[in-house]
């Protein structure tokens, strides 16, 4: 017989207890130990909070961008909802739960999740919107190859009540065969072939028709496998796109902008964010905004007081310096990020920091298929660091860059200090870490004073 278990109320305030101790004890700001508190105690009270939310919860997922686009959503929300949302980006289960605890007045639970968690957090939380955005090659170790993924996905998005809206991304095939479980689904993505590439990357991963096995012709290829697409036996194509953006302006590193489409009418958006892979963020936002009721003007208004998520695309002054701190963690996202990087102004010194932690993934072989190649004409001098530090410099060997021109300081700190030491006054630091090695970057600014730590920025 299952024993009784303790009031709700109590279980919270345990939670929240412990929640505050380890925040003064630096243990990583409590964005999962409470959640995990709570698990131990009562396995069925994230269903509970969930339920108690007056206007439930909304779920984004994707490979790459998920934290950009959730925080993006909360910023066009926030002026009328009172949110609880896990923006420090805790995004398993026990995340979740601890950003329930963290805000009981909250009238919307809007939560990033991770890949291999949606299907439980969906069938838990009962969502009212899920927004699905992209499936890239990530952590074979943990999940699998992608069309596994999107099995688990599609199952998840049957079980999905009737009245739930999904949006989603249909530049991705694998996403856009999930979104068929769900009647009304709605499709967002991008339409102007003048910021294509020229022709679809070699580390692609969903170029093959989903339902023949056919490789996919696509009319524009943006990021990765995302485009316009079509099976040439006609079994697959994009489906037409109910939210997008058009006239899209790519400029440097500094913004970008587009003008953002949908039936009831359009608005110009002025990012502060460069990158084609933040216009996707942002048209993903849109989508799922606009599903929980937010009007256009609403959605620009956000859109553009938006500023980046931490470690994605963050700026930060050290003294008469700074450092940009652009996270990878895949091919795709790395390859966004150099092209990002030669568009603007390609770095003569850059720190690469590639770790090999649980939360990486154990294989790091994927930086074979990141194009390197198009940083090496303007690059003097790279410091290569991280736990898999000499792995990451053999990569750049290979891809022609001089062995003088390559430093190996596999401590995050001894890179970041030898960067800083280089880069000239007025100069900018560029970093380019792995997930691990984000946060222990983000954790070395904080204890300098540079920044406050992360979990306080998104309180």
């Amino acid at each position: 017989m299952r024993p009784p278990r303790p009031p709700l109320g109590l279980e919270i305030a345990a939670a929240r207890g412990v929640a505050a101790l380890s925040r003064r004890v630096g243990a990583g700001g409590g964005t999962t130990i409470p959640g995990k508190l709570l698990a131990q105690l009562d396995p069925d009270a994230i269903d509970r909070l969930a339920a108690g939310l007056p206007q439930g919860t909304a779920l984004v997922s994707a490979t790459n961008g998920k934290t950009t686009t959730a925080a993006m959503t909360a910023e066009i929300l926030r002026p009328r909802q009172r949110l609880a949302h896990n923006a420090a980006g805790a995004n398993l289960v026990s995340g979740v739960a601890s950003a329930l605890l963290a805000d009981r007045d909250a009238e919307l639970g809007l939560f990033e999740v991770d890949e291999g968690a949606l299907p439980e957090l969906m069938r838990r939380l009962r969502p009212r919107a899920v927004c699905l955005g992209n499936l890239f090659r990530d952590q074979l170790d943990r999940y699998g190859e992608l069309e596994l993924v999107a099995e688990r996905w599609r199952a998840a998005v049957d079980r999905l009540p009737e009245q739930a809206q999904l949006v989603y991304n249909a530049d991705d095939p694998q996403i856009a065969a999930v979104s068929e479980a769900h009647a009304g689904s709605v499709a967002f993505g991008l339409d102007d072939p003048r910021v294509a590439r020229p022709a679809l990357q070699h580390a692609a991963d969903s170029k093959y028709c989903v339902r023949c096995g056919t490789p996919y012709v696509y009319a524009a290829a943006y990021v990765g496998h995302l485009g316009d697409y079509r099976c040439p036996r006609g079994h697959h194509e994009r489906p037409p796109l109910e939210v997008l953006a058009r006239d899209i302006s790519l400029r440097g590193l500094e913004s970008t902008s587009f003008l953002l489409v949908a039936p009831e009418g359009s608005r110009e958006i002025t990012l502060r964010l460069p990158g084609l892979y933040n216009v996707y963020n942002a048209i993903a936002a849109a989508a799922l905004a606009r599903a929980l009721g937010s009007g256009l003007d609403e959605i620009a208004a956000g859109l553009e007081r938006f500023s980046a998520a931490f470690g994605r695309f963050e700026r930060v002054p050290v003294g008469d310096k700074g450092i940009l701190l652009l996270l990878i963690k895949n091919p795709a996202g790395a390859n966004e990020a150099i092209r990002t990087l030669v568009d603007g102004a390609a770095p003569s010194l850059l720190v690469v920091a590639l770790n090999d932690e649980i939360a990486d993934g154990r294989d790091v072989s994927w930086i074979w298929d990141v194009d390197f190649e198009p940083l090496l004409p303007g690059l003097d001098r790279l410091i290569a660091s991280g736990g898999r530090a000499a792995e990451l410099a053999l990569r750049f060997r290979y891809g022609g860059l001089d062995e003088d021109a390559i430093e190996l300081v596999p401590d995050l700190e001894g890179a970041l200090d030898r960067g800083l030491a280089l880069t000239p006054p007025g100069g900018e630091l560029v970093l380019l870490p792995t997930y691990t090695a984000m946060l222990g970057l983000q954790q070395l600014l904080a204890t300098r004073g540079l920044t406050r730590p992360y979990w306080e920025r998104s309180a």
